[in-house]
This record gives structure tokens, C-alpha cells and sequence, in this order.
């Protein structure tokens, strides 16, 4: 993949639909080898290259950054906590996961409330989904989980006085994310990731047909 000519909007779109369940890459590898970028096209390449196969290690580090921010604040933790839930059911993956372990869980003590969480079913039209398949958790569309723990969360930071503290947190942790990314050198193990990454989306959509 010519990294050069991912746009941003691609990019976000590809975070928000990759699978988020695979483990973080390990220290050695994420503090392996960094080099300055030789020029603008390169320094833009990289990033987009390494926040796509760091996602997971650039998340928790900034999801470590607040909790440091916060060990005096229990408030400001749940709070902390409460944002990186909404965050995360932003991606398919993750939501969809936390909506079928969530009912598989409810199922066991109250099959019939476990039936109404159940994701509505879409139209068929031809032997094929009339639109694109909407995610939901608890049978509710999922932005109003994510308005509800973004709400939640908020009040929970200015009840503890930690609005300050949650900014400068997140100023350090964007900046960290984006020094890495910015000066670890893509290894050839990212970019195989990646045309893997690419083959399966390609088998996806031909499988849809």
C-alpha cells in the first residue's frame, strides 16, 4: 500500500472497521528503531503507516497517560475509563464483540430481555442486504452509547475538578503518539501486516457479492 496516497478519511475509516482485538505489538518491536524522516512525503507515509499497526499500543498508552494523570482522582479514573468505552465502540469490531458477549451474558439469566438486545434485522432485497448493516448494543444504535458514556464522562471529570488534568493528558499522549509515529521506522513486518490488512477487505467485499 502507497501510504502517500491514503487520505485522512481513509485512514479513520480503516481504524474504525479493523479488527481491535489483536494484542499490542511488543516493546522491543514498538522502541526498536527510530529515524528521521528524509522528507515531507516520507514523514506523511509513515505516519499514517505506523498509527494503522500501532493502533493498539498508541490506544493504550494514551489510556495510560490519563490514568496516571488521575491516581489521586477515583472519579476522574471511572471517568478516564468511561471515555476510552466510548472511543472504542466507535470501531465495528469492538462493538459488535461487546454487544454478543454482553447478550450471550443476559441470555443466561434472562433469555427473553437477551432476545430484545438483539440487533434489528435489515431487508433483503435479491438474496442481498438492502443497506449496510448498522451496529447496535443492547439493540440500540451505538452512537447513543457513545453520546451516553462521552456525557457520563464529562460530568465525572468536571464533578472531580480534572477538566485541566484530562487536557494537559491528552495534549502528552497525542503528542507521544504522534513523535512515534512520526520517527519509527516502518519494519517490513508492518508492511506485510498491511497487504495482509488489504487481501482481506478484498476477500470481504467478494465474498458480499
Amino acid at each position: 500500500m502507497d501510504w502517500g496516497n491514503v487520505t485522512a478519511e481513509d485512514l479513520m475509516n480503516a481504524l474504525r472497521e479493523v479488527e481491535w482485538s489483536s494484542p499490542p505489538r511488543p516493546l522491543t518491536e514498538f522502541f526498536s528503531r527510530f529515524t528521521f524522516p528524509r522528507s515531507y512525503s516520507k514523514w506523511n507515509s509513515r505516519l499514517k503507516c505506523n498509527l494503522y499497526y500501532y493502533r493498539t499500543n498508541y490506544f493504550i498508552m494514551i489510556i495510560f497517560i490519563l490514568g496516571m494523570g488521575f491516581l489521586r482522582r477515583p472519579l476522574a479514573i471511572v471517568a478516564a475509563v468511561l471515555a476510552a468505552l466510548s472511543i472504542a465502540f466507535l470501531n465495528d469490531s469492538f462493538a459488535a464483540t461487546f454487544n454478543e458477549k454482553l447478550t450471550r451474558t443476559v441470555w443466561q439469566f434472562s433469555p427473553h430481555l437477551a432476545a430484545k438486545m438483539r440487533p434489528p434485522l435489515m431487508p433483503v432485497i435479491r438474496g442481498r442486504p438492502s443497506a449496510k448493516r448498522a451496529i447496535h448494543i443492547c439493540g440500540r444504535p451505538r452512537w447513543m452509547f457513545v453520546l451516553i458514556f462521552s456525557a457520563a464522562s464529562f460530568a465525572l471529570w468536571f464533578t472531580s475538578s480534572g477538566l485541566l488534568t484530562v487536557l494537559w493528558a491528552c495534549v502528552i499522549g497525542l503528542l507521544a503518539t504522534i513523535l512515534h509515529a512520526s520517527f519509527r521506522t516502518p519494519n517490513l513486518k508492518a508492511r506485510l501486516n498491511t497487504f495482509r490488512e488489504e487481501f482481506r477487505a478484498v476477500w470481504r467485499n467478494y465474498s458480499e457479492m
